[in-house]
């Protein structure tokens, strides 16, 4: 899996600036009060400042992290690669680790499952079958929209993210969580990363 800030628009100054314009008045230069005046934006949850300063990273990730992710949708855009259109053959992604099911909850994870040479055998056989039938369907003319079909969700894609700081502090106080599925966390930890050295001041009191 791969994370890239892209892009960025404005600084902390930014919002700064857009809360300050209220009363007419901006300003060139961060100063230390600014940051009184960020902690008491986030504090109460005065969110239109900071949608005046926006992120955009292209990440990579299996389908099955790509589908957890895409449903923050409030001030975030998604384009992704699309299989209607391209027939370069697939990667799939294979986890280091298989964890156990827990024992006191409906989702999540809990130590690690040791799988035996059958169920190993037989997992990277059904995968190579499925790539083995897509490229198949391909070679006999089949559209790309509809032999997508075969493919497995751990079948890796691409997409632009791109959306304010806000709207990314919101997906990272969620998906940074020890509770939540780790893969959506190794992306959730990397955009927190990022965003903090992108936006210092905004993201020390947006993140909860």
């Amino acid at each position: 899996m791969k994370v890239d800030l892209i892009d960025r628009m404005g600084t902390d100054l930014s919002v700064v600036n857009a809360a300050r314009v209220s009363y007419s008045k901006t300003k060139k230069v961060f100063e230390q009060s600014d940051e009184k005046l960020i902690k008491y934006l986030a504090e109460h949850e005065h969110w239109s400042p900071f949608a005046h300063a926006s992120l955009q990273f292209r990440i990579k990730a299996p389908i099955f992290v790509a589908r957890q992710l895409v449903k923050h949708q409030v001030g975030l855009v998604w384009n992704e690669v699309s299989r209607r259109y391209v027939d370069f053959p697939p990667e799939l992604y294979k986890p280091d680790a298989w964890r156990g099911r827990p024992q006191n909850s409906k989702q999540g994870s809990d130590g690690e499952v040791k799988l035996d040479q059958t169920l190993n055998h037989n997992m990277e056989t059904t995968m190579e079958s499925c790539l083995i039938l897509y490229n198949s369907l391909l070679q006999k003319g089949v559209a790309p929209e509809q032999a997508r079909m075969v493919l497995p969700q751990s079948m890796m894609t691409e997409w632009y993210w791109s959306g304010t700081v806000y709207a990314f502090a919101r997906v990272c106080n969620l998906r940074c969580k020890p509770d939540t599925q780790k893969e959506t966390q190794d992306v959730a930890n990397v955009i927190d990363k990022l965003a903090d050295e992108a936006f210092p001041y905004c993201w020390k009191y947006l993140r909860k």
